[in-house]
């Protein structure tokens, strides 16, 4: 997409569609060549990239957005049905920016995210909530993600809990076993996520 084709998409009296956002190119003739990179970038905060500008129009976030997926090998793809290519992800595609407490407390109780894209995702046995205890992070000991859907292959298409909602998280944090090892953590849906590394 040229700079001047993204400007006219970008104009607030513009359709949004896939068509006209991503307009189709020449493909290579052969499966093996070398898969095109689009000049995307996402932040670790969720902030969207065109070209080193931020894209700010919700609706085309949205849009962009649910049309990202992930391949076998882990890599992030944005596809449509008239082009795709790579894109490349700081940390993952989307921000947990808003905890929801739903139903009774306890096992049954049902904890609920918003996205940065204003998706809603309840913690549970379709959307389970990780902790990645070895990752750096200035932020908290340990990065939460939960899984928004599936990829194309074993690696999902998360997103990150932020401090302010990890912290809620923490709040709610009882214990709990994991495979007999004591540790903190949260009930949804009558699944028990630890936030704490099992000791």
């Amino acid at each position: 997409m040229s700079d001047h084709q993204f400007r006219q998409a970008a104009r607030p009296d513009a359709a949004l569609s896939p068509d006209s956002l991503i307009p189709p190119s020449s493909f290579p003739g052969t499966p093996d060549a070398a898969p095109r990179l689009l000049p995307f970038f996402i932040q670790r905060d969720g902030t969207w990239l065109y070209r080193g500008s931020e894209i700010k129009r919700k609706a085309m976030l949205c849009m962009f957005s649910s049309m990202l997926t992930r391949d076998p090998e882990g890599t992030y793809w944005l596809k449509t049905q008239m082009e795709q290519g790579i894109i490349q992800v700081e940390d993952v595609p989307f921000v947990a920016v808003e905890l929801d407490f739903r139903g009774t407390c306890g096992r049954q109780q049902n904890l609920c995210f918003r996205t940065n894209m204003d998706e809603l995702i309840c913690i549970g046995p379709e959307h389970p909530l990780s902790c990645d205890w070895d990752r750096p992070s200035e932020e908290c000991a340990s990065v939460p993600y939960v899984h928004v859907r599936d990829g194309e292959g074993a690696f999902p298409i998360l997103a990150r809990v932020t401090r302010s909602v990890h912290y809620e998280l923490a709040a709610l944090a009882v214990p709990g076993h994991v495979k007999g090892q004591t540790c903190l953590g949260v009930w949804s849906q009558d699944c028990f996520f630890p936030l704490s590394r099992p000791a």
